[in-house]
C-alpha cells in the first residue's frame, strides 16, 4: 500500500499526514491560526503565509514521527495547489517539490476541494463512488457527483456568496465572534428557528446553484430596522432562522440532486459539514429517499493534509503525477482536475 506525504496550506492552517492506500491515516497534524487571526476579524493572507514558512517544517517532522516512518519510506507527496490564497498555497508547493526533489518520489497537485471529498473515504474504508457530495465550506458551496476517484460531475455551485461566507458574515452582524461558523451555530442551539421569516431562494429554470446573499440581507435588514426602530433583537432566535433557511436549502438542491441523478449514496464535506443541524438534516433527507449517508469525523471537516494525501493516493494508483514546474492556482477549478493535474 502506498505510503503518501500530504500537504495542506490553502488557507491559516499549516497540515502534514501521512495515508497509506487512500484510506488508513497514520497521522494529521494540524496547526491552526484562527487565534492570531481572531483580533483581525478574518484571515489575513500576508500574516498567514509568513505562519505557513515558520511551521511547515516542524509540522512535518510532527506528522512523520506520529506517523512512525521516514521520508525514506514515502512513496509519494501530495499537496494544495489550489484553490487557496496564493502566497499560502506556494509555501506547500514549495515543500512539496523539495521533498520529490530530495527523494525522488513523485508529486502530485491536489484540489482543495476534491480533498474534501476525499475525507469521507478516510471516516468510511468502505465508502466508494458513485456518490452525490454536498462540499460546503467558508469559500465553496458545491454540489458534485463523484462518478469515480477523480472523475466529476458539478451539479450546482453557489452564484455569490458560499453557505460558510455567509456563516461568517452574519455572525459577524450578530456580534457573535470569530470564527463566525461554530458561534453562530452555537447561539442557534437556544433560538427558535421558526423566530423570524427567511427566503429560501431558488431557480426557476430549475437550476441546482445556490444563492445565500439573499438570506444574508434578510437577516442584515432585521438588524438595520430593529437599530432605526430602537428595538430588541432576539438573537439567537435570529441565529437559528438564518441556519435553518440556508440548511434547508442545501439539503433541498441535495436531495434533487441524488433523485435526478439516481444516486443512492449522498456525503457530505467541508468546513461546514461540521455543522449538527446540516448533518441531521441531510441524514434525515438520505434516510427518506433510501440513499446511504456519509460524513467525515470532525478532525476531517476542517482543512487537513489527510484529505489531501488521500486524493493524492487514488491519482497517483491512476499513474497521474505532478511535474516540477506545479504552480499555485488560487482560482483553480475542481473541473480542470479531471483533466490535468499539472
Amino acid at each position: 500500500m502506498d505510503l503518501i506525504l500530504g500537504i495542506e496550506t490553502s488557507c491559516d492552517e499549516t497540515s502534514c499526514a501521512v495515508v497509506e492506500g487512500g484510506r488508513k491515516v497514520l497521522s494529521n497534524v494540524i496547526s491552526s491560526q484562527v487565534d492570531l487571526h481572531a483580533c483581525y476579524g478574518g484571515v489575513v493572507p500576508e500574516i498567514a503565509s509568513r505562519l505557513h514558512v515558520e511551521r511547515i517544517i516542524p509540522v512535518l517532522d510532527q506528522a512523520l514521527t506520529q506517523a512512525g516512518v521516514s521520508l525514506k519510506q514515502l512513496d509519494a507527496v501530495g499537496v494544495t495547489r489550489g484553490p487557496g490564497l496564493v502566497g499560502a498555497l506556494l509555501v506547500g508547493i514549495s515543500a512539496a517539490k523539495g521533498l520529490s526533489l530530495a527523494q525522488g518520489i513523485p508529486m502530485l497537485g491536489v484540489h482543495h476541494i476534491e480533498g474534501h471529498i476525499c475525507a469521507n473515504y478516510l471516516s468510511d474504508p468502505e465508502w466508494e463512488p458513485p456518490f452525490i457530495c454536498l462540499v460546503v465550506s467558508g469559500g465553496h458551496s458545491h454540489i458534485v457527483h463523484v462518478l469515480d476517484h477523480g472523475v466529476y460531475q458539478l451539479l450546482g455551485r453557489t452564484r455569490d456568496d458560499a453557505a460558510g461566507e455567509a456563516f461568517d458574515k452574519v455572525a459577524r452582524a450578530l456580534s457573535l465572534g470569530y470564527p463566525g461558523g461554530p458561534a453562530l451555530e452555537k447561539a442557534a442551539l437556544s433560538g427558535n428557528p421558526e423566530a423570524y421569516a427567511m427566503p429560501r431562494p431558488g431557480f426557476s429554470d430549475g437550476s441546482l446553484d445556490f444563492s445565500f446573499s439573499g438570506i444574508k440581507t434578510a437577516v442584515l435588514n432585521i438588524l438595520s430596522r430593529a437599530r432605526q426602530m430602537h428595538a430588541d433583537v432576539d438573537r439567537a432566535g435570529l441565529a437559528a432562522s438564518f441556519q435553518k433557511a440556508v440548511v434547508d436549502v442545501l439539503v433541498e438542491n441535495t436531495r434533487k440532486a441524488a433523485v435526478l441523478t439516481g444516486c443512492s449514496r449522498i456525503a457530505l464535506a467541508g468546513g461546514v459539514s461540521a455543522n449538527r443541524a446540516l448533518r441531521s438534516a441531510l441524514e434525515d433527507a438520505a434516510v427518506k429517499i433510501k440513499a446511504s449517508f456519509c460524513f467525515p469525523a470532525p478532525e476531517l471537516c476542517t482543512d487537513n493534509a489527510a484529505m489531501i494525501a488521500s486524493a493524492a493516493g487514488f491519482r497517483l494508483q491512476k499513474g497521474e503525477t505532478s511535474g516540477l514546474d506545479l504552480n499555485a492556482d488560487p482560482s483553480w477549478p475542481l473541473i480542470r482536475s479531471v483533466d490535468n493535474n499539472g
